[in-house]
């Protein structure tokens, strides 16, 4: 499933080709259909993303003040294809495709989990279900913490559950508990608030990084390829990181195998040697 900086990436994209523009709104696969009509010849007003959920607004409606919004969330098969010049004949289950006016340039939604036409207020009852997104200038990491601080719950658990914080996957997850140490089977009530402060901090950096680059990079400078003089990373998620699907390759801060488990149904990676156990009061933690 993409992770939060695909989502923002797009919303960029909608916006810089058809912001402000009418377009032609379109369902070729049909279940969208009604709304796309809706929508078609409006001007595309605002794009906007909250962790793995992307909001198109158009405006237009009898009242400025309004605005209709399609939220979509792109699901595990989810994908978007932009194109130049006219769109094509379709091709398998696009639910959504938009056209710019003159034929310029196209986009198509195919395979989505949501594609759903909402109200403003509808939209902001998903914002108030989602966690703090550490890409919104409007997310407060206080919120995060104040659930995290109070749970049981594994602090691995806990990056990926979308109502405490939104937009962390599976690779962002392992990585910046790895770059600060911190073992991902650790209960949320053991964090420190200087561990949770640093979490966040490394968060807005490498997810910003993701939307600048277009992939998941993690590695710090001594320990890409060419600083150590190793074979560059390959998989399809792209960029260099330190555990994510390293399982028994040698760490590359201590050369100690990376492990490998499941933990609440998705796969988990760490370091034992630099994501220790914690201990916790006059108790050692064992996971």
């Amino acid at each position: 499933m993409p992770e939060g900086h695909t989502l923002h990436r797009l919303a960029a994209a909608y916006r810089q080709v058809f912001g402000g523009e009418s377009v032609r709104v379109s369902s070729p696969q049909g279940p969208f259909a009604q709304a796309a009509l809706r929508l078609d010849g409006r001007p595309l007003t605002s794009t906007e993303a909250h962790g793995k959920h992307l909001f198109l607004g158009f405006g237009g409606t009898a009242d400025p003040a309004s605005t209709d919004w399609v939220h979509i969330h792109l699901g595990l098969y989810g994908k978007v294809r932009f194109g130049e010049g006219p769109a094509p004949e379709p091709v398998g289950q696009i639910r959504l495709r938009i056209s710019t006016a003159d034929d310029t340039a196209h986009a198509d939604l195919r395979g989505p989990t949501t594609c759903a036409l909402i109200s403003d207020p509808e939209k902001q009852e998903v914002h108030r279900r989602l966690g703090p997104d550490p890409l919104r200038d409007d997310s407060l990491p206080e919120q995060a913490w104040q659930r995290v601080s109070r749970s049981g719950t594994t602090v691995a658990a806990l990056l990926m559950d979308q109502k405490v914080l939104s937009g962390v996957g599976n690779i962002y997850r392992a990585e910046v508990l790895f770059r600060q140490g911190i073992d991902p089977r650790l209960p949320g009530r053991a964090l420190t608030r200087e561990q949770w402060d640093a979490v966040w901090k490394d968060l807005t950096l490498l997810m910003a990084d993701g939307v600048r680059d277009g992939w998941i990079d993690t590695v710090r400078p001594e320990h890409t390829p060419q600083a150590m003089g190793r074979p560059a990373r390959e998989d399809a998620h792209g960029g260099e990181v330190y555990v994510y699907r390293r399982a028994g390759l040698p760490c590359l801060v201590c050369a100690t195998p990376v492990s490998a488990g499941t933990h609440a149904g998705r796969n988990l990676f760490w370091c034992p040697a630099c994501q220790p156990a914690t201990p916790i009061g006059s108790l050692q933690y064992r996971p």
